[in-house]
């Protein structure tokens, strides 16, 4: 997209009731944002594979101070399995199935305790510790992160 179309894009932002603005071409994707009600609008870039810039609109008014930090949960007590991967947290390995653990359920180490899936590739989670599950921490399709804890062992 050549400046003097992107000029003029930006123009008929800036002139008109239109807070937003975005346009795909075969070069790239344009986003244009009005940033206030003055009239200010953000320069376009031009991204090469569909991707997108948006300036941030100002703030209206100063953020609000963070609330006092909540006192910090309790470890709970016993082994925890945590997991391996960022991914969507299974309890079974298919809907309606029965679920590998429940609490109260002895595992030994090396039994799948859940399942989870990253990039549409199902990972079974093994016990890394043989014992009895007293806590299960995630729901069942839950996005988990990269070393959250999923279960308590004892």
């Amino acid at each position: 997209m050549d400046l003097r179309k992107l000029k003029t894009l930006i123009d008929l932002v800036s002139e008109s009731n239109v807070s937003e603005l975005e346009i795909t071409e075969a070069e790239g994707k344009v986003r244009i944002v009005k940033g206030s009600p003055a009239g200010q609008v953000a320069a376009p870039m031009v991204m090469p594979q569909a991707t997108s810039v948006a300036a941030p609109a100002p703030a209206l008014a100063p953020a609000a101070a963070a609330p006092a930090p909540a006192a910090a949960p309790e470890a709970p007590k016993g082994h925890t399995v945590k997991s391996p991967m960022v991914g969507t947290f299974y309890r079974a390995s298919a809907p309606g199935a029965k679920a590998f653990v429940e609490v109260g359920s002895q595992v030994k180490e090396g039994e799948t305790v859940c399942i989870i899936e990253a990039m549409k590739i199902l990972n079974e989670i093994e016990a890394d510790k043989g014992g009895t599950i007293t806590q299960i921490l995630c729901e069942n399709g839950q996005a988990v992160e990269y070393g959250q804890p999923l279960f308590v062992i004892e």
